[in-house]
Order: structure tokens, then sequence, then C-alpha cells
């Protein structure tokens, strides 16, 4: 799948059960049920393997079949109204149960525990019902709590855009000030430059940014602090050109340069270079942001940490487990970690 082809259903609450750890977790949970049923129904201290592994079988062939067409049918079942979407996938495990059910009693007409009678196949379907029910009703109290979990962190970001740090607007202003005499074109371009950077932080979140737009919010504001810090601030880019379009969430990497500046660079004295790397990992943006820190700063802190924070749980609520964040503070540079699936913008 390339990237132009990627469509995001994360929204539907039935969560992507291709994935390796929700393959896993279903075999588990599968395997747990008959264990307890069938040691619950055996005349211990004896084991009944050989039922055991009758039942694991039937029973794992119906929650593999179950979620695989869950997960291919997932797109699909994303269109349609919450009520009809959780009856439609209801019916879909009922039908494969169904279906399972018959095939078996056609194949097989006795097990070692279970004559495969018409009440056999009605106990399947109560069986089914009942866990299915269970399992989409989980499904769905998970989707509710992630879609709270993002309107909190949609509620964070706004205070984020809101609250301009006073020191880096009157430090602006004063620069501008001192630059409108000596140097009239570059206290214009200051202007402009802090005018775009206000616009992007009053723009929705609901609009989809790219890497490249994140980039140039990045250079406005880094050509702002130089107006300050002069020399003193160095920044080396590496950037892959190649991931210019890919989807990336607003305002994630500005505030991480931002603190790299004010925790870091600021704070020395002979200044320093901060390192920004933007970089393609097997079809994922992997981001890195390296400064220089004094020898006795304590860099992860106070406004630092809440906007680190702050970042970790909007990736996690975006990308859940396909998103990496890690934070390595050392004695004499902070290195800022982060990885998450390159998608194209809608």
């Amino acid at each position: 799948m390339t990237r132009g082809q990627i469509k995001d259903t994360r929204e539907f609450f039935v969560p992507d059960l291709c994935a390796t750890n929700s393959v896993l977790i279903l075999f588990i949970l599968a395997e747990l049920l008959v264990l307890v049923y069938v040691v619950g129904d055996s005349d211990l201290p004896a084991i009944p393997w050989e039922r055991l592994s009758i039942a694991s079988l039937f029973v794992q062939w119906i929650v593999m079949l179950c979620a695989g067409l869950l997960c291919a049918l997932r797109h699909t079942l994303a269109q349609l109204s919450l009520v009809l979407g959780v009856l439609a996938c209801f019916l879909l495990i009922q039908l494969v149960t169904l279906a399972s059910g018959v095939v078996a009693q056609a194949l097989f007409t006795d097990l070692v525990y279970a004559t495969l009678d018409n009440w056999w196949l009605v106990r399947n379907q109560l069986v089914a019902a009942v866990l299915g029910g269970i399992a989409l009703r989980y499904f769905y109290m998970q989707q509710q709590l992630r879609e709270r979990e993002q309107a909190e962190l949609n509620a964070r970001l706004e205070a984020l855009r809101a609250r301009i740090r006073p020191h880096f607007l009157f430090n602006t202003l004063n620069s501008i000030a001192s630059l409108i005499r000596s140097r009239p074109g570059d206290a214009e371009q200051a202007v402009e430059d802090l005018s775009e950077l206000f616009r992007a932080s009053l723009v929705e979140e609901s609009r989809q940014t790219t890497v490249a737009d994140e980039l140039h919010l990045c250079r406005i504001y880094m050509r702002i602090e130089q107006l300050r810090l002069g020399d003193r601030l160095r920044v080396d880019w590496q950037v892959d050109d190649s991931l210019a379009d890919c989807a990336m969430p607003m305002l994630l990497l500005q505030p991480l340069v931002e603190n790299a500046v004010y925790h870091g660079v600021a704070r020395l004295p002979a200044g320093g270079t901060i390192s920004v790397q933007v970089s393609d990992e097997v079809d994922r943006v992997r981001i890195r942001v390296v400064n220089p820190v004094a020898a006795e700063s304590e860099f992860v802190g106070g406004g630092h940490q809440m906007a680190l924070d702050n970042i970790k749980q909007r990736v996690a609520a975006l990308y859940g487990d396909a998103a990496e964040f890690v934070v390595t503070p050392g004695p004499s540079e902070h290195r800022v970690e982060l990885s998450f699936p390159a998608e194209a913008v809608q």
C-alpha cells in the first residue's frame, strides 16, 4: 500500500484486528476461555487433552475468522452509522459461528465430548452472542475513552495555541524595534514572520498539515529567535525531502524546537547548534531534535516537561502503539526522538 492509498479508519469503534498485538490477545483470550470450559467440565486430576485440542481448534477457527473478516470489512463498516455498524458486526459473528458449526456438523458426526446435533448449534450461537456482545461493548467503551482523551488533548492544544510565551513576544517586539532604523528590511521580515507564526497558531486542528508546513513554521520561529540570539543560535537541518507531503499533526515539531532553544541554547553563553533531523524509516517519519545543555541545567522540568507530556499523549491518541516517543536527557546534550507512520494528507 502506498502513502497516497492510506486511509484513516481509526475512528471506527472496532480496532484493527489484523495488528499483531490484537491477534495475539485474541488467541490467548480464546484459549483461556476454552481451557476454563474444558477444565470446569472435566473430572480432575485427569485432563481430557483430546477434548481440549478439538475445542481449541473449533473456537480458534471461529475467533480468527471473525477477526479476519472484521479487519477486511473495517473500512466498509466504518461508513455505517454506529447502530448499523454494531448490528453488522454482531450478525457477522453469528453467521461465522453458524457456518463453522454447520461445516463441523457435516464433517464429523461425533466429537470426543459432544454430539453435533441442532441443540449443539443453538448452544454455539448463544455463546457467540454473549461473548460477541461483550467484545463489541468493550470495543465501543475503548473508543469512547479514546475520544474523550482526544478531546482533552485538543483542549490542551488550543490552550497551547492561545498561550504565546510573553518573554518570546516581548523579546521579538524589542528586536523589531531595534531594527527599524538600522535594518528596516530585517524588521519588516520579522513582522511578517511573527504574523505568520500567530496565524498558524490559530488554524483549527482538524485541518491536516504536512511535514513541509511544520518545518516551515519551525524555520520561521528560528529566524525570529536569531534576531535575539544572533550567531549563538545555529541550526543543522537534516531533512528528507521525500517526506514533504506526509501528514503530520500540527504544532508537533515546533514546540520541541522552541524548548530546545529556550532550555538549551539560550542558557549557554556561547550558544550552540540545534540538530533537527527528519528521515524516512521504512514508511515511517522519524524526527530527532538534539540540542546542547549547560552542565548544571535541569532541562526536563516545569513547562518543558508539560510540553513533552502533551506531545507524547497527542501522538499516542492519534497513532496508538504505532507511535514512538523517547526523551534522552544527558549531561551535555538533550535528545528527543519521535516516530509515527508516514501517511499522505487526505
